[in-house]
């Protein structure tokens, strides 16, 4: 899209102007059910490219083509009446490809969600190959793996925190305090 708001505001009018023309003003029999999708217009508002979709097969798409071709001309002065401007752009005409390529995108969800249906299905009733946590140490009970990845878990959060000890509730005492006394001393990093 442009990102000039005059080009904008013609494509908009373009398409309103096409929209009508299409459905009203032009009668010709290889004409199929069109639908104006979008128009972009060039920043210096000399192109305006029309995107079109059309209900039907391919013989359809290609005389809805060839009829567009040839009603250009009308198109463009029936354009450059009703817009006003200095220079009417030239119209090209495109077919969208944005229903395809949804039809494609949701030919291959449908796929993937049939796939999954097939892995879940064979899932049930199985179970893994060998241990469940094939990680953890050989002996040891649940309750004693899970202290100790807490013990390890509270080691490494206190390395990070740089030198510096715990008291006997296990809050961390920075280097250079004290704790005298039972009492927590603040720690002042400016006196380092």
């Amino acid at each position: 899209m442009s990102e000039n708001p005059r080009a904008r505001k013609l494509a908009d009018r373009i398409k309103e102007i096409v929209a009508s023309m299409l459905d009203t003003k032009i009668k010709d029999p290889r004409l199929g059910f069109v639908t104006i999708t979008d128009v972009r217009v060039t920043g210096d508002l000399q192109n305006a490219s029309i995107f079109y979709t059309v209900l039907g097969d391919d013989t359809a798409r290609t005389r809805t083509a060839a009829a567009l071709e040839s009603c250009k001309g009308l198109l463009r002065s029936e354009v450059g009446k009703q817009t006003g401007v200095r220079l009417t752009p030239t119209l090209e005409f495109h077919l969208d490809s944005v229903p395809e390529t949804a039809q494609q995108i949701t030919d291959a969800l449908s796929e993937a969600q049939r796939r999954d249906a097939e892995v879940d299905a064979l899932r049930v009733g199985k179970q893994y190959a060998g241990d469940p946590d094939p990680y953890r140490e050989r002996g040891v009970t649940g309750a004693e793996a899970n202290a100790a990845d807490e013990a390890d878990a509270a080691g490494a959060a206190f390395a990070e925190q740089g030198p510096g000890s715990t008291d006997a509730d296990g809050i961390f005492i920075p280097a250079g305090a004290s704790s005298a006394g039972g009492s927590r001393a603040a720690w002042d990093p400016d006196e380092d």
